[in-house]
């Protein structure tokens, strides 16, 4: 909706000299502000239809230069405001007309970008990046609270102290892990940029900052281990049922969450004449291209008349990743594994123990994974000293 401006003298505010202040009144969207233009005008030289001084003299054509000027201004900044596809207002063209440049908070900040996430999700984003973001929310929130004993906290007083505050607030009141805390300062540095982005922020402070990473150690099985899995004898459905989708996220490397929507469709024959799992990863929205391994295509055929699968148009009787990540407990006490096993170790050993160990260069490993950068596949993905060893076994003779 456009907005509408009209000028006016105002009648409650006669001078000595029987003059008027001109006001202009701007509405938008139903709502209306005023503001004195500082001008004032004998009633007797006012044209109210036309909202200017009548005449032809140099008052009358200065004083309706300055009125055009004002209705200017006003829609330059709401030319400036529609621009900027954010929500405003009347009072938001009204303060930045009196040069009155509204302070935007931190908090605020991340309801903005988690807006963006939740109408995007399925999109690029997904439901578990929210989840995350809420989390980081709710750790800034209490951090306010508890430190500075605030709601909010505005763009321009964010500095090296508030992030090192937040920094030790994290280790000390919720004990968390240097990886931990850099996951949450991620978050807020995403946020940030999206302030300097919507020129709230100059430059975003965490420059100043260095936020420390360690090296994450992802557990994965070994060939040993994950034969044991595959051969033991399991009478107990529920728990047969885990441990067949655990091993076809360790033969396909795909996550709980794609393994979960798995369906006929994205089951497709590629070039080279064969199945592959295509699938847009969950995550991130990127592309998943998986040739179908044996072992994995088999499992796909033992559930392929299954009730629930054909009921809900899946591949996989997929429980909740909480029921999932129980049972694999049971499972890993069943075959003496003693490592925590979860959905996310069946991926891991994909990267490493499926594909890595058995040549497969890490660049096509990144691709199958979804990986938006290689950085990502190094860290997932290990070489085993057993691997070095026999690449080095074929040099011994130099």
């Amino acid at each position: 909706m456009r907005i509408t401006i009209a000028f006016l003298l105002k009648k409650s505010k006669k001078r000595e000299d029987r003059t008027y202040p001109v006001y202009v009144r701007f509405t938008l969207n139903g709502k209306r502000a005023e503001l004195s233009t500082k001008i004032f005008v004998d009633q007797n030289s006012w044209d109210i239809s036309k909202e200017r001084m009548t005449g032809s003299s140099s008052l009358a054509k200065t004083t309706n230069n300055r009125l055009d000027k004002v209705a200017s201004n006003i829609l330059d900044i709401y030319n400036q405001f529609e621009a900027g596809n954010k929500k405003f207002d009347v009072i938001d063209i009204k303060n930045k007309l009196c040069g009155i440049e509204e302070e935007h908070g931190i908090v605020e900040m991340f309801d903005t970008y988690m807006n963006t996430i939740e109408s995007n999700i399925g999109k690029g984003f997904s439901a578990t990046t929210l989840k995350h973001y809420k989390t980081s929310k709710n750790r800034l929130l209490n951090f306010l609270s508890d430190v500075y004993g605030k709601k909010e906290w505005t763009l321009s007083n964010i500095g090296y102290k508030f992030i090192n505050d937040f920094d030790v607030y994290l280790k000390t009141k919720y004990n968390n892990s240097v990886n931990t805390a850099w996951c949450y300062h991620k978050h807020m540095k995403k946020v940030l940029n999206i302030a300097v982005a919507m020129d709230y922020l100059s430059t975003n402070p965490y420059v100043k900052f260095q936020v420390k990473t360690e090296q994450p150690k992802r557990e994965f099985l070994t060939q040993k281990e994950l034969k044991k899995i595959r051969k033991k004898k399991i009478d107990i459905e529920r728990l047969a049922i885990v441990r067949d989708i655990f091993l076809f996220a360790s033969y396909t490397g795909l996550s709980y969450a794609d393994i979960s929507k798995l369906a006929k469709q994205h089951i497709r024959i590629g070039n080279d004449g064969k199945k592959w799992i295509i699938i847009d990863r969950t995550k991130n929205g990127s592309r998943c291209r998986v040739p179908l391994l044996p072992a994995a295509k088999s499992i796909l055929k033992r559930y392929k008349n299954y009730p629930i699968n054909v009921s809900k148009g899946l591949l996989l009787p997929v429980n909740s990743n909480q029921k999932m990540n129980a049972y694999l407990k049971e499972i890993a006490d069943i075959c003496g594994i003693k490592k925590n096993l979860s959905m996310h170790v069946a991926r891991h050993t994909f990267a490493t123990t499926i594909t890595l160990t058995n040549g497969v260069p890490i660049e096509t490993v990144s691709k199958v994974l979804g990986h938006s950068s290689l950085k990502t596949t190094q860290i997932y993905a290990r070489i085993l000293d057993t691997k070095i060893s026999q690449d080095f076994n074929k040099i011994m003779d130099i």
